[in-house]
């Protein structure tokens, strides 16, 4: 078995010899031998129901012994005279790999030894980060007292394992530990430490919501930092829906207008960059009033959140953003038009484009047309996109309506020939028509009145 030999041990089992006698040392069997020596072959030729040997195939460092045992059914809870696991053991000799083939056949990864020893314990006093990430993704207890009352936050400290300690943070702070992110900012963890995704505890805590945490952290959090990491806390709870936090965060100074880097903002669709956007996004009435009172600009995103709004149709964050000047005739930047896209949006929706045209909206340009009364091109199909205009219903349908309300808010136009057209379809559109000619005479008298008081004025 030492050396490998399968076809001698295979003679062996022929010749009816017990493979399972215990040899004079230890009182191990040849199973124990094969675990021990990394001989997973043999090991597959004299396998049993027998489950102690994994143990020592663990602690011998044999992975292929111990894939072998736990697919052969070997129980990964069953512990040595110590109440020691194999997952213990497997933290103990720091392979990971081990501790992930235990685990994924329902290793407990909360069992302790006689002395109160978790796999954790194990793991943060080696200061082995990736097998600690592995055990609290598995759901490791970071709060779990050992005899001597030390949990493993204690035994990261005690032992100066820095590494260990910024990593329980963020999982402390992920799932709302304030007693053990207190402790641990007590004994020194680091709060300025990133995940591989670049973000810090604050920002973990903001996505979640723990405010007495988040108020916790937000003195030792470097802001340089935060500003590096391309992403505000703002930007999360405001993602998130974390009103609290975000008021938190507000009255800290955090800057309500920070922007997420290209980097970030291209993980969305339509290149969002601030908080605003999110709370306008999430429908978030009550957050977004929050952030404009702050000082936040509702004029700084690719697209702007006023088309967001009245996307959703929703008249009160529109009138919000319109009160605090959001701009009334901004344009889809990837299909400028000559006229605000924000009309496009709503044109089906009349009591939203008055409230436009109460607040500034350009009514002239969308009754313009360069074509005037000559003949127009044909209209071609767009494809219809998350901000592009309503199509479920034809021009035709609504058009009198929108001319009518527009000519509220213009003097002297003339209608293009196709608008023309369609108040000709439709027999009671024709006093909208008619509405035309007199803004036109309207204009014209308005022109006699100037020339004649200049004239009287030159006398």
């Amino acid at each position: 078995i030492r050396s490998g030999s399968v076809d001698v041990l295979l003679e062996m089992i022929m010749a009816g010899r017990n493979v399972r006698d215990r040899s004079q040392q230890q009182g191990w069997n040849t199973l124990h031998e094969a675990a021990a020596h990394g001989q997973d072959k043999c090991l597959r030729v004299c396998d049993m129901k027998r489950r102690t040997p994994l143990f020592v195939a663990v602690e011998s460092d044999q992975v292929a012994c111990v894939e072998c045992l736990l697919n052969w059914g070997a129980d990964p809870n069953i512990s040595n005279k110590d109440r020691e696991t194999a997952l213990c053991k497997a933290c103990d000799v720091e392979n990971a790999e081990m501790v992930k083939l235990l685990l994924n056949v329902g290793a407990d990864v909360n069992k302790s030894c006689s002395q109160g020893w978790t796999p954790l314990h194990e793991a943060v006093c080696r200061n082995n980060v990736e097998i600690c990430e592995i055990l609290l993704k598995a759901g490791a207890k970071i709060c779990t007292p050992n005899t001597y009352g030390l949990t493993p936050v204690f035994v990261a400290a005690q032992t100066g394992n820095v590494e260990a300690l910024g990593l329980l943070l963020q999982y402390a702070c992920k799932n709302g530990h304030e007693r053990a992110v207190r402790l641990l900012l007590l004994k020194n963890a680091d709060a300025n430490k990133q995940t591989k995704a670049g973000l810090l505890p604050l920002h973990t805590v903001a996505q979640h919501g723990h405010y007495e945490i988040v108020s916790m952290l937000i003195p030792v959090t470097c802001r340089t930092k935060i500003h590096c990491s391309g992403i505000s806390p703002l930007h999360l709870a405001a993602e998130h829906d974390e009103d609290y936090v975000l008021e938190l965060l507000i009255q800290a100074g955090f800057d309500v207008n920070a922007l997420l880097t290209p980097g970030r903002s291209c993980m969305y669709q339509d290149r969002r960059t601030t908080a605003l956007y999110f709370s306008v996004s999430n429908g978030n009435i009550e957050a977004a009033a929050m952030l404009l009172k702050a000082g936040a600009n509702p004029n700084l995103d690719y697209f702007r959140p006023i088309l967001v709004a009245l996307r959703q149709g929703s008249v009160q964050m529109v009138q919000l953003l319109l009160d605090y000047g959001a701009d009334v005739n901004t344009v889809f930047p990837n299909s400028p038009t000559t006229f605000p896209s924000t009309v496009s949006i709503c044109m089906n929706c009349l009591p939203m484009l008055k409230l436009l045209m109460d607040n500034g909206c350009d009514a002239l340009s969308c009754l313009q047309c360069r074509y005037g009364s000559k003949s127009h091109p044909p209209l071609k199909n767009c494809t219809k996109d998350s901000f592009d205009v309503n199509k479920e219903e034809p021009l035709c349908h609504w058009a009198g309506p929108i001319i009518d309300l527009l000519l509220d808010y213009v003097g002297n136009v003339k209608l293009c020939s196709r608008l023309t057209e369609q108040l000709d379809s439709n027999k009671e559109w024709l006093c909208i028509k008619e509405r035309t000619s007199e803004c036109s005479l309207d204009s014209n008298r308005k022109f006699h009145i100037v020339y004649l008081m200049e004239t009287k004025r030159r006398i």
